[in-house]
């Protein structure tokens, strides 16, 4: 493809883009195939001559798209906002065009420095003070792995240089609890840790945080039984419920010990660009490390997780290889964010948040967070309102976890009709929500968020809601 046709077929696909999301209210919500679909209407072979680029188009509209569960879609409220904001959008396809190399500053020196702007934005705007310094990972799993890779150097002394975790007479230790995101597990794993020496500590039953008490007792019984205190992962807005861990006094928990604090705040810390909402995460600037996600709420394009640590040079010292063919001049004078994570190179990422912040603007941004919020709480008094209706968990920020339960209706038979209703709904296309279990009953969460999504588009969720669950009955 030269560049003119690129210029021709770009224009095209842009307003293809444009017209999909300005119709995309009138798709269904979930994607209406099933499996193999869209497998088996592609080719099994690849084309061996070039085709039109109209034909390309067309398959968008008649396979891709109705493959796709609508994320973008005013109805959605399934598992988290995942906004892809056109400004970031922008961002991205510069990202691409550019075709940059990132893997180290020599590379693409626009690229390191670029990311250290928009990284040090962040960090004001979500009042993190100049102790941190941050990057961007592809997401929240990943910064989490990176966290405890470090923190288990640190509790090591680096026995990455010599034996690795097989040669440490003592196990290490990882902290969290049943509500943190099943990706910490998965890095702990993945990190060496073991499954038998991930600890789940108690949570209070009504907020669902972790209970600092719980946390203190089970370290202390973990050194009396020659383990390793490591690393402790508490969560800024969980998975399931919103829930945020008592960071502070976690924090004074681990006061005088070498135990690395990590604060998963992957969704809710878009809630921290508002200063009424950062008590939330009272006590973060007492942790090691920090992950947020600015690619689920706040709306930059995936993939896009910030990771920040108060100690850099520990983080380099962990993950720093220096081959001789990426040496270069300016090395200690420069930033080499391939020292700064897993990957050697990296996408041009720090463009999507660079487009979104300067196109969209912050006042924006957190216009539309405060709208969020009020339409969450409008939700919620009107669920309360309703006979047979009820909260089961607190609502922090902009997630809602409801649950229809007739008189003389429990157990299984609650269950059932739970996920009866919200299987109508998802199926029928009109809306998406997650159902989740909460102390082992389901519930369905309502996650509001999404960047098209305003209260009509809320009140008109309930209306389905209250008709289909009786419906259901």
């Amino acid at each position: 493809m030269t560049p003119e046709e690129f210029r021709r077929s770009a224009h095209e696909l842009v307003d293809w883009i444009a017209d999909y999301r300005s119709n995309i209210e009138n798709m269904p919500v979930r994607a209406q195939v099933e499996p193999g679909d869209v497998r088996n209407a592609l080719p099994s072979q690849a084309p061996q001559q070039g085709e039109p680029f109209a034909s390309v188009v067309s398959d968008l509209d008649k396979i891709v798209v109705p493959g796709i569960t609508q994320v973008q879609h005013p109805m959605h409220y399934g598992w988290f906002p995942s906004n892809a904001s056109l400004a970031s959008v922008l961002g991205d396809i510069t990202c691409a065009g550019l075709g940059t190399l990132g893997i180290s500053w020599e590379s693409c020196p626009s690229l390191t420095e670029v990311e250290e702007v928009v990284c040090d934005w962040l960090r004001q705007l979500t009042g993190l003070s100049e102790q941190w310094e941050g990057t961007i990972h592809d997401t929240a799993s990943t910064a989490c792995m990176t966290a405890l890779l470090i923190a288990r150097e640190r509790t090591s002394n680096f026995s990455e240089n010599s034996g690795g975790l097989q040669s440490e007479v003592k196990p290490l230790i990882v902290y969290t609890t049943s509500e943190v995101h099943s990706s910490v597990q998965k890095a702990a794993l993945l990190a060496g840790f073991g499954a038998d020496n991930v600890r789940s500590i108690a949570i209070d039953a009504i907020s669902r945080q972790m209970s600092a008490t719980a946390l203190q007792d089970q370290i202390r019984l973990d050194i009396e039984n020659q383990c390793a205190p490591c690393c402790v992962i508490a969560s800024a807005g969980t998975t399931g419920v919103t829930a945020f861990d008592p960071v502070d006094e976690i924090a004074d928990v681990l006061e005088d010990t070498t135990i690395w604090l990590h604060v998963d705040a992957a969704m809710s810390g878009t809630a921290m660009l508002l200063p009424e909402c950062r008590h939330l995460w009272h006590g973060v600037e007492r942790a090691d490390s920090v992950s947020w996600n600015p690619h689920k709420w706040m709306g930059t394009i995936l993939d896009c997780s910030l990771f920040y640590v108060k100690d850099p040079e520990h983080l380099i010292r962990v993950m720093s290889t220096n081959p001789s063919y990426l040496r270069s001049t300016v090395d200690g004078e420069v930033t080499q964010y391939r020292d700064w994570g897993i990957p050697l190179g990296r996408r041009f990422r720090a463009l999507k948040l660079w487009f979104h912040l300067r196109l969209d603007g912050v006042d924006a941004i957190k216009q539309r967070i405060r709208r969020d919020l009020d339409n969450a709480l409008w939700l919620v008094n009107a669920v309360e309102a309703e006979q047979d209706w009820c909260i089961v968990a607190p609502v922090t920020l902009q997630t809602v976890c409801i649950r229809h339960q007739p008189q003389n209706m429990n157990g299984e038979a609650l269950d059932q009709h739970t996920l009866n209703w919200v299987d109508r709904i998802n199926q029928s296309g009109a809306a998406f929500m997650s159902p989740s279990k909460l102390d082992e009953r389901w519930m369905v969460r309502v996650s509001i968020g999404v960047e098209s999504t305003e209260r009509h588009h809320v009140e008109r969720l309930w209306r389905v809601i209250r008709t289909t669950a009786h419906e259901c009955l």
